[in-house]
This record gives C-alpha cells, sequence and structure tokens, in this order.
C-alpha cells in the first residue's frame, strides 16, 4: 500500500515551514522572518491518528524575483505532482495577494485536492480579510494558527480524511535499493542481479524515471530489490517527467532496509556521491557502496581506490566497498553476501551485560575529562533498538556528553562488535529519566 503525500503550498513567508515542523513534531524546516529561507523541498514521513503520510514543504513562490524564483516554482510544482493532498497557506493577516492568485491558478491545473489554510487567524486584520480568500475559489478553508495551533485538529482531520490507518508490514523480505547518480549503471546493475532484461537500460542520464521493485532470488530466499531513478545535483533538474526523480528515490530510501550506493569508477567520486550517501544514512540505513564500471579503469588498483573512498567518506568508514562490472558480471557474485552481512548486522542484537561489560571497559580505559568540576558517569548501558541498532546509556548528565566521546564509544562498541554496513544510534539519558 502506497503511502499518501501532502504538499505545503505557499507564497513566502506564510508560515509553512512552522505548520511542516508543528505537523511532524520536530524542528526541521528552517524558521526565519525573511522570504525564501526554505528554497528546496524538504521531506518528512510523519502520521497523525496512526495515519502515516509523507509531508512536503516547499520554498515560497514570488513572482517579483523571479531569477531566484524559478527553481523554487520547480521545486514546487514537484510537490505539487507528487502530492494526494496541497495545503495552500495563505497570510490571513496581510490578505490576498498577486502571489496567491498566480499560485491559485497553478493548483487548478493539477486537479488535486486543495485545501486553503488561512493562516494568522490570531490576529484582528486576519478576521477582517477571512473571507476575501474565498475568491481563489476552491472548495475547502480552514482558518487556522500555525503558531498557537488553533484550527489545527480541524486542519489535519480534513487533510487525512481519506488516508488509511497504518498497519503492520506483513512482509518480512529485506529490501535494499539501488541509489545513486544518474548513469552510474544503476539499471544494469539491477538487469545483473536478476538476469533478466527487466529495466531499461540506455546511456542516456535519467532514462528511469520511476523506482521499480522486483523479486530477487538468491540461495532459495527471496529479496526486494528497489531501482530507482538517478539523483541528479539541485538546480539540474530537468523540465518533464524526469523533475520528480529525486523526491521518488528518496521515498525509494525510506523503504529499503540497505542502500546500494552506486560510483562511476570511470568519472571517480563526485560530491553528490557524498550527499546520496548521507541521504541514506540520516534515515539509518544499511548501506553498501557498489563502485560500477571497475573493468574500465586501469590506471588504479582496488587498494588505492578504496583508499580513496575511505578518505573522501570519513562518515561512513563502516561501510564495505564492492568492485563490479554490471556489464560483463565481472566480481558481480562479491555483491550479494555483502548484502547478506550487512542485513544481518542491521537488526543484530547485543545481551545487555555484553554491551555494559564493554562500555566499563571503554569508559575506564578513557574516562572523559572533567568540566567545571563535572565528570561524565557512565552508570547503564543497553539495546534499545534496531535497523538501525540503538545504543541507550544511563549518565549523570547527558550535557557533559562531548561529540568526540561519543565517537569514541562508537568505536569502542564497533571494535567489538561486527556492525558492517550499518549506522548504530547512541542515546544518553539522564539516570532519572529526564531526556
Amino acid at each position: 500500500m502506497q503511502i499518501p503525500t501532502v504538499a505545503l503550498i505557499g507564497r513566502p513567508n506564510v508560515g509553512k515551514s512552522t505548520l511542516f515542523n508543528k505537523i511532524v513534531g520536530k524542528k526541521i524546516s528552517i524558521i526565519e522572518d525573511t522570504p525564501g529561507v526554505t528554497r528546496d523541498r524538504i521531506y518528512q514521513e510523519t502520521s497523525y491518528n496512526n495515519k502515516r503520510f509523507y509531508l512536503i514543504d516547499t520554498g515560497g513562490i514570488d513572482s517579483t524575483k523571479m531569477t531566484f524564483n524559478e527553481e523554487i516554482r520547480l521545486q514546487a510544482e514537484i510537490a505539487i505532482q507528487e502530492a494526494d493532498v496541497v495545503i495552500f497557506m495563505v497570510d490571513g493577516k496581510e490578505g490576498i495577494t498577486a502571489n496567491d492568485y498566480i499560485i491559485r491558478d497553478l493548483l487548478r491545473k493539477s486537479k488535486k485536492k486543495i485545501i486553503v489554510a488561512i493562516n494568522k487567524i490570531d490576529t484582528k486584520e486576519a478576521m477582517q480579510n477571512l473571507y476575501d480568500f474565498y475568491e481563489l475559489g476552491f472548495d475547502t478553508y480552514i482558518p487556522i494558527s500555525s503558531i498557537h495551533n488553533t484550527g489545527f485538529i480541524d486542519l489535519m482531520d480534513t487533510v487525512t480524511i481519506n488516508f488509511t490507518e497504518k498497519e503492520e508490514n506483513l512482509d518480512t523480505r529485506l529490501k535494499f535499493s539501488i541509489i545513486g547518480r544518474p548513469n552510474v549503471g544503476k539499471s544494469s546493475l539491477m538487469n545483473t542481479l536478476l538476469n533478466e532484461e527487466r529495466v531499461v537500460v540506455s546511456d542516456i542520464a535519467g532514462t528511469t524515471r520511476d523506482s521499480i521493485d522486483s523479486v530477487l532470488k538468491y540461495h532459495n530466499e527471496e529479496y526486494i530489490l528497489i531501482d530507482t531513478a538517478g539523483m541528479r545535483k539541485k538546480g539540474k533538474i530537468e523540465q518533464g517527467v524526469e523533475k520528480y526523480s529525486l523526491f521518488r528515490s528518496l521515498k525509494a530510501i525510506d523503504r529499503s532496509d540497505i542502500c546500494l550506493v552506486v560510483i562511476n569508477a570511470e568519472e571517480g567520486i563526485k560530491e553528490q556521491d557524498k550527499h546520496i550517501a548521507g541521504y541514506a544514512i540520516e534515515k539509518g540505513k544499511g548501506l553498501i557502496f557498489v563502485i560500477n564500471k571497475w573493468d574500465t579503469v586501469k590506471n588504479t588498483t582496488i587498494e588505492e581506490f578504496t583508499k580513496r573512498m575511505r578518505n573522501e567518506f570519513q562518515f561512513a568508514t563502516y561501510a564495505p566497498i564492492v568492485y563490479v562490472s554490471a556489464l560483463t558480471k565481472k566480481r558481480i557474485h562479491t555483491l550479494m553476501p555483502e548484502v547478506i552481512k550487512v542485513a544481518e548486522n542491521i537488526k543484530k542484537e547485543i545481551k545487555t551485560s555484553i554491551i555494559n561489560s564493554v562500555i566499563l571497559d571503554a569508559y575506564q580505559l578513557n574516562i572523559p575529562p572533567s568540566y567545571k568540576g563535572k565528570r561524565l558517569k557512565i552508570y547503564f548501558t543497553s539495546q534499545t533498538g534496531i535497523k538501525p541498532p540503538k545504543f541507550t546509556f544511563r549518565v549523570n548528565n547527558k550535557g557533559l556528553v562531548h561529540f568526540s566521546y561519543e565517537r569514541y564509544l562508537e568505536n569502542k562498541i564497533r571494535e567489538n562488535f561486527d556492525f558492517t554496513g550499518t549506522p548504530i544510534t547512541l542515546q544518553f539519558k539522564n539516570k532519572n529519566n529526564e531526556e
């Protein structure tokens, strides 16, 4: 069952980011009293009354700044295209503007369900301007105050009225996605793994438009393999259907247990490769680097390229690196064993007595320095989650945890347990249960 998508659209500084943060329950979108702060689409999976959906925040559309606004407008169009429901946010205090009419025309073409959220209704001016917004010609108008939560329940009930409550995913098969820049060989790799021409392969960057799921059988086990459209650099998303590929790729990452980040050996490591790996790590996914087209490389060795990879991806030194040629199938047999190994590691569980012993030894080996007469003490450690593995530390004062000491503890955990291919999360809580 596909998760529905909700997009927040509006001109600059109408309160979209404040509402976005309120819906997802944490501060993700940047809030600043300056038009145009949110330039790119920000999206997050969230839920309301047990109904899951994706929420997209977008930059404000301002027709008076066309040079700056062209990409923002394109990003908004992408969000509208992907959305099942659009929240069109307007500023009740300021009243209807020319930009509101421009956005109205954009939304009318989309044929999507539109809900007009009239923000800042807690002001006198907004009450006076309220009925002017009916000129926009939509069916549903809800007065709100995104700062004071006025109308929030009414808005969310209306937005999610046709969404279904989330169900437990009964499909226990491992899901892994093939992600990367356009034209690095993702579709060829998928075809080789499946041993059939299931995906159209072309030398033209951007051939794959959508995420495609296939069932892969390996050693009598079934896996869900997700191919994705190539992730382009910001500002290079073309007009037409291809411009939707980034968002679909991000959703594919969300659905995955493990991400295979494909890098073109001919072109070498690009900055965008790091951003793509970062997406997967932020979502807590298992990670494997696949260096494709290795058969075409003549002037370097695996050892040299690996050293370069570790230097460029210092934030993911735990991820295995596999060298293959999807076209010739050379070394392709080395990939699935790594997938299986990482699959075991992302759900690995360590006994409490064992992890406590490891952390106690690490603490005594390197006692943290005191700060203003106070020193960090670790009382108890336990694993509290998987996919990715999560460890919770009970301490005297979590404010005393320096990032360098947190990194030290993570390294000690990795030294003692094989967590190859998976990020691990460390959480610190005060002994008195304060977050």
